[in-house]
């Protein structure tokens, strides 16, 4: 499972397409058929949680010249299945920091607010049956 966190523009939308994303924790391992959670940026004006969906392609972005250090990146077309009935974001997730506790909400605050750029990320099981229950 996976989880994306960017700017959205249309949060009602059936289809998503996110091009040329960041990949960190795993993240450069989506594939299409893989399910993802969708949240859209509170840097960018979004809400957090909003969607669940399932990753219809996913295409790596070819690293740029011969820099050494490059964040692997990749576009991806999402189709929606659910809406997310509750909030879930950095208001939400942010008392969750001692990083060691095994907590899912921790997890996702570390992942996605941390270091608060936007990116895709692989998440645990356990932090998938948590984002779940937002449905």
């Amino acid at each position: 499972m996976f989880v994306i966190k960017t700017e959205v523009c249309d949060v009602g939308a059936e289809t998503f397409a996110f091009c040329a994303q960041k990949t960190m924790y795993g993240g450069r391992h989506i594939a299409e058929g893989d399910q993802i959670f969708i949240f859209a940026s509170e840097n960018e004006g979004g809400p957090g949680l909003i969607a669940h969906g399932v990753v219809r392609s996913a295409n790596a972005i070819p690293k740029k010249g011969a820099m050494i250090r490059q964040t692997p990146r990749v576009s991806i077309t999402v189709k929606r299945t659910t809406v997310a009935k509750r909030q879930l974001g950095r208001s939400e997730l942010k008392g969750f920091s001692n990083w060691s506790d095994g907590r899912p909400e921790t997890e996702l605050n570390f992942k996605f607010y941390r270091q608060a750029t936007n990116k895709i990320a692989g998440i645990s099981d356990k932090a998938a049956a948590f984002l779940c229950s937002f449905f």
